[in-house]
């Protein structure tokens, strides 16, 4: 497989022709209990996307807890070692590239973003296990040779309080992978890390408040984007990387633009037609800019038949007017 450097893969995207810029059409492939099959792959080759994210899970029990859990027996098969790799291959096998995103989840699903050890000792002990969790997974991704590697996702507060470990393990990553690589940043905090000229793309979880309306139109999400927009342009231009959204999605439901980050279990009324507005609106302002590498769609689960639907106000867009968006425009842009 042929590895290419960052400037060589910015000056591919401005040298691609302006009515289809190559971009990575991707989707969040959530782990699940069981290995996948062709029948699961087959849903994300009909929306033509062309990358998934492979998404293996440690988990810590408190925000300043040190101990990370993670490959055991008590996790879903998907969320293992074993299975992302069965994963892997299998997209690979269907010509789809892969980015493999290890993932830390606090109990009770607190936000990484606060995590925060409250001694150094505990920060040490703690970057021991994050070291080991990510290395033992930058190892499978260059076994599987797997296209792009995440290094962390949306852990704000631990990069800001110890960029020289971050600094140390890109190098560590970079002794056992030969691909791409990135970082996560949640849309608050991407400004703010201080290692991406290391990295080869700039990823950023793309969830960024656009609209307080309960229907915005697309216009009125396209004006949204204008004070987020130049912002990235700017630092993909002055780094040389391009901007690639690690996530980025909307719920099915009212006012789903107004704070996209929700994961609760809220009894929002469904609304198909704001989630499919606001992807609309993302794929217009970013799918044919030079300067940006495309992303993955959050979420798709393996069992495409029961996943979403017109009564469901979650992230996922499967079986959703908001599916045919993505259909249409990753289609045109492959």
């Amino acid at each position: 497989m042929v590895k290419i450097g960052p400037i060589l893969l910015l000056l591919l995207l401005f040298s691609c022709k302006a009515a289809g810029v190559a971009k990575i059409n991707g989707v969040s492939f959530v782990a699940s209990g069981e290995a996948v099959s062709q029948a699961h792959i087959d849903p994300v080759l009909s929306v033509y996307a062309d990358h998934a994210a492979v998404m293996p899970y440690g988990f810590i029990r408190e925000p300043g807890n040190p101990e990370i859990s993670f490959n055991t027996d008590r996790q879903m098969y998907g969320e293992t070692r074993a299975g992302a790799r069965q994963y892997i291959e299998l997209l690979h096998r269907n010509g789809i590239e892969v980015m493999l995103k290890p993932q830390l989840w606090i109990w009770r699903g607190l936000f990484t973003g606060e995590l925060q050890m409250q001694s150094e000792a505990d920060w040490q002990q703690f970057e021991s296990h994050y070291t080991d969790f990510i290395l033992t997974y930058a190892t499978l991704a260059e076994e599987t040779q797997t296209e792009l590697f995440c290094i962390g996702t949306e852990l704000k507060r631990f990069v800001k309080a110890r960029p020289e470990y971050w600094h140390q393990l890109i190098a560590q990553v970079r002794e056992r992978f030969s691909g791409q690589i990135t970082y996560a940043a949640n849309w608050d905090e991407y400004d703010q890390v201080p290692f991406w000229a290391e990295l080869d793309l700039i990823g950023i979880d793309a969830y960024f408040p656009l609209s307080e309306e309960r229907d915005p139109s697309v216009a009125v999400l396209r004006e949204g984007w204008v004070r987020w927009k130049q912002p990235m342009q700017e630092l993909s231009l002055r780094l040389d990387r391009p901007i690639l959204f690690t996530e980025y999605g909307y719920r099915s439901m009212d006012y789903t633009a107004k704070k996209p980050w929700l994961i609760d279990r809220n009894q929002q009324r469904v609304n198909l037609k704001a989630q499919s507005n606001a992807k609309t609106a993302l794929f217009e302002e970013f799918w044919n800019e030079p300067w940006f590498a495309g992303g993955f769609v959050w979420k798709w689960f393996i069992n495409y038949p029961l996943s979403g639907g017109p009564s469901d106000n979650q992230f996922t867009p499967q079986n959703k007017p908001a599916e045919k968006v993505i259909r249409s425009y990753y289609s045109r842009n492959r």
